[in-house]
């Protein structure tokens, strides 16, 4: 069949123009479903997978070529159909990776807390030990207590990485919804990115108005972006883009703590 590809792709589009099947989604799928079985049998990243995809998109372009300079859409829908079809093997490995990543971050997570329960008993310990000394050196011990507990650096580290990991997600769906993913992938990242998101964001009270705005917005497109993924709509590219937009804009926004420390610094 690899030398018959263009033949294969121009039979079926002709079959999806008889039918009145033949959009965009429809080019992208036929050129998606040859290029994946005739790729299989090639090494990823070869010449011939190279020349395959040429051939698959040149059918394309061939079949369409009375409309000139309109057939923009169809051959980006060529292009993104083998994209999807050459990578298909690869996103399975990808997904599997992701699931493994996901088991060992519940592990790092279930030691970080552990870690922290022990941190929690040993300062309790050391209180009811101050509890037997005079009254200065237990507030002093009280105060240095607190200080650890309730260490601002500690907090906003935490809040950082659970706004990088948001944004990776974010990127990530992006990438898989782009080149091929399936739509199991990307939800897959989308929840990532609300898990990580929820663990980012501080208690609503303490926002400015501004800030909150945004955190609303990008809470919606969240949601939008799940909804337009369910019903397997192009329109989730260019929701998944605006996404990453929005959580790149609110993620760079300082708190209001963060102003204040700002502020005390200088």
């Amino acid at each position: 069949m690899p030398n018959n590809i263009k033949q294969q792709i121009q039979a079926d589009l002709q079959q999806a123009k008889e039918t009145g099947q033949l959009r965009t989604d429809r080019i992208r799928e036929i050129v998606k479903s040859a290029v994946s079985q005739v790729g299989s049998e090639f090494k990823q990243g070869s010449t011939e997978l190279r020349s395959l995809v040429r051939d698959a998109v040149s059918a394309v372009i061939e079949n369409f070529q009375e409309k000139g300079s309109e057939l923009k859409d169809e051959v980006t829908a060529s292009i993104e159909g083998a994209l999807e079809g050459i990578n298909s093997k690869r996103h399975e490995s990808i997904a599997q990776t992701q699931i493994d990543i996901k088991r060992l971050q519940a592990q790092l997570d279930g030691e970080e807390e552990e870690l922290q329960q022990e941190i929690d008993v040993i300062l309790a310990e050391i209180e009811d030990t101050g509890k037997q000394e005079p009254a200065t050196t237990k507030t002093a011990i009280d105060s240095a207590v607190n200080a650890i507990k309730d260490s601002e650096e500690v907090g906003l580290l935490k809040k950082r990485y659970a706004q990088l990991q948001a944004q990776l997600a974010i990127v990530r769906a992006n990438l898989a919804a782009r080149y091929g993913g399936r739509s199991m992938e990307v939800q897959d990242y989308l929840d990532e990115a609300k898990h990580w998101y929820d663990k980012a964001r501080p208690q609503a009270e303490s926002m400015a108005v501004q800030v909150e705005q945004k955190r609303s917005q990008l809470e919606d497109q969240l949601g939008e972006a799940g909804t337009s993924l369910a019903r397997k709509e192009r329109q989730i590219k260019q929701t998944l883009r605006q996404l990453l937009l929005t959580a790149a804009d609110l993620f760079k926004e300082k708190q209001p703590a963060d102003k204040e420390r700002d502020t005390i610094h200088k």
